[in-house]
């Protein structure tokens, strides 16, 4: 049997030029990078849409907030002459939002220092030990966030006027407290199983006794997600109207969501429109600077359960 061999290529002459050829980028890459360049125009450009849709009625009520009576219905589309903070002056004193910011600072700060530290507990728990019944109470708590709140308003109500608690701050925390820890728990839960164990295995290794080693290295290790969820709870807490106009009818005792129907009521008839949207805006800013303070910890906290 022969075998055929292929000739070497003959050496090129002394001074001749080799030249290469060029087989060219392959097709479909400008393409694709073609279809990539026009994906992002269209995301960014939604995003700039939505950034307006969102910021614009914000902006509009600030601005809103410095005109007087004649100039919002005169003029609602441009900026104010001068600025009248006496719209504020007026919203803070006479219609009480002093009061009733006063009331929701309490009640929302005290829920939630008791949500997060309640609900940090119950997640590590779950998340970390095993026993029997651990699954059933954590599905509980889920259970407990499908469960609509309307459907309890009337038990609810009978369950903390026996109690003694009805128009009380202390009954409205804790009502805001069972209210919130569904989601605190379940959020938590999940963020306590991403953190790793040598650290938790270390403490008990070196003596640390397990409320020791929760509160002094696994709690600050949790810190972007309770951050998360802390923000989570205060902007629920700070914008609920249902469960303080059921069970907090004492006008010395509303809240800030009951104080802004007062103030819409009271001002619409008066046409004091002016002092309305200075006390709208007064309920407005603290959710905004909450949010622009911490808006870096609340993505850190939404993925570091991905990242670990």
């Amino acid at each position: 049997m022969k075998t055929t061999e292929t000739p070497a290529p003959l050496p090129a002459e002394p001074g001749a030029t080799v030249t290469k050829t060029d087989p060219g980028p392959p097709g479909p890459a400008p393409r694709r990078k073609k279809d990539g360049a026009v994906l992002n125009v269209f995301s960014h450009g939604m995003l700039i849409l939505w950034a307006f849709m969102v910021g614009m009625p914000l902006v509009w009520a600030v601005l809103t907030s410095f005109k007087d009576d004649n100039s919002i219905f005169s003029s609602p589309w441009s900026l104010p002459d001068t600025l009248h903070f006496e719209n504020w002056s007026r919203a803070w004193t006479d219609a009480n939002m002093s009061g009733y910011f006063l009331n929701t600072v309490v009640v929302v700060g005290g829920s939630l220092i008791g949500t997060l530290v309640l609900g940090s507990m119950a997640a590590y728990v779950l998340a970390r030990f095993d026993f029997p019944g651990n699954r059933f109470i954590y599905y509980l708590f889920i259970a407990g966030m499908s469960f609509p709140i309307m459907l309890a308003l009337v038990p609810l109500f009978y369950v903390v006027n026996n109690m003694g608690l009805l128009n009380t701050i202390h009954g409205l925390i804790l009502v805001y407290i069972a209210y919130s820890l569904p989601f605190t728990v379940f959020f938590l839960t999940a963020f306590f199983r991403s953190l790793p164990t040598s650290v938790a295995e270390a403490a008990f290794v070196d003596g640390a006794s397990h409320a020791r080693t929760f509160f002094q290295i696994m709690l600050p290790m949790a810190k972007p997600g309770l951050i998360s969820v802390g923000i989570f709870n205060f902007l629920g807490q700070w914008n609920q109207y249902m469960l303080p106009t059921v069970l907090n009818t004492d006008p010395d005792k509303r809240v800030l969501t009951q104080g802004l129907v007062q103030l819409a009521a009271s001002q619409g008839y008066k046409g004091d429109w002016s002092g309305l949207f200075a006390g709208l805006v007064m309920a407005m800013l603290p959710v905004l600077a909450a949010y622009i303070i911490f808006q870096r910890q609340v993505v850190q906290g939404l993925t570091a359960g991905a990242l670990k």
